[in-house]
């Protein structure tokens, strides 16, 4: 089991996510522009579509929506960003991901080292753990909103791939091209998500506890601070508990 579902599911209960709305939405509006630079209509831009299903899902006015497409087509100006991913350790080994979209590559990469080397970590050369990582749609569901039968239902009819039994949480695997038609089905059947994303899931996990866990929750933070960090992606798992307390 990965701890990125529980990561999200913690944050969420601690309303990190409400309290970085503001950075959340920035994150959201540089993806939407760089999707939008392959062309402004979401109906032949897959990447830009999922793009906006997301903002939509941070309840994102339409109006944010509208201007970041338009800067990323040329129709207003903006600023050019660079997308880069960064390959790294953590502690214990722990395989992660950093996604980059920056106006200052010396800038990002700078500031990802020195969060690596910080806390307990190194950045790695390019393709020495991406290998390990697959892009995959993820929704996570708490238990207490959505049975069991009605999301294997959901799967089953949109061209979901798995529905996987993760403690608190249910959580949904489907493949990029049927991330959009399963996210849309939950949606309209009402249920409420505590992470709906396309991301990258390890094909195998690093168990950590300790004082080695609480380094890597320490490492996620400080990766996921940064202003051209758009997302983080680890193959780490840890005791709930003590993410839990990690994150406090």
């Amino acid at each position: 089991m990965s701890g990125h579902s529980k990561w999200a599911t913690i944050k969420h209960k601690k309303g990190a996510l409400d309290a970085k709305r503001g950075k959340i939405f920035t994150r959201l509006i540089k993806e939407i522009t760089i999707a939008a630079r392959a062309g402004g209509d979401p109906d032949g831009n897959p990447r830009l579509r999922t793009a906006i299903l997301a903002a939509k899902a941070e309840n994102m006015p339409a109006d944010n929506i509208k201007r970041a497409i338009q800067r990323g087509t040329g129709e207003l100006e903006g600023a050019t960003y660079e997308e880069v991913t960064f390959e790294g350790y953590g502690p214990g080994g722990v395989a992660i991901l950093v996604d980059v979209l920056t106006d200052n590559r010396n800038r990002a990469v700078s500031e990802i080292r020195h969060a690596f080397s910080k806390n307990g970590g190194n950045l790695g050369e390019t393709g020495s753990v991406k290998f390990m990582f697959s892009k995959k749609g993820v929704i996570a569901v708490e238990k207490s909103a959505a049975a069991e039968d009605q999301l294997m239902s959901i799967v089953l009819e949109h061209g979901g791939e798995d529905l996987k039994d993760e403690g608190e949480t249910w959580e949904i695997v489907t493949e990029p091209s049927a991330y959009e038609g399963v996210a849309e089905a939950v949606q309209a059947a009402g249920i409420s998500t505590v992470m709906s994303e396309v991301t990258m899931l390890a094909s195998t996990y690093t168990r950590l506890e300790g004082s080695m866990a609480a380094q890597m929750v320490r490492l996620l933070e400080a990766l996921e601070d940064l202003d051209d960090v758009q997302n983080v992606h680890s193959n780490f798992d840890m005791d709930e508990e003590q993410m839990e307390n990690a994150a406090g």
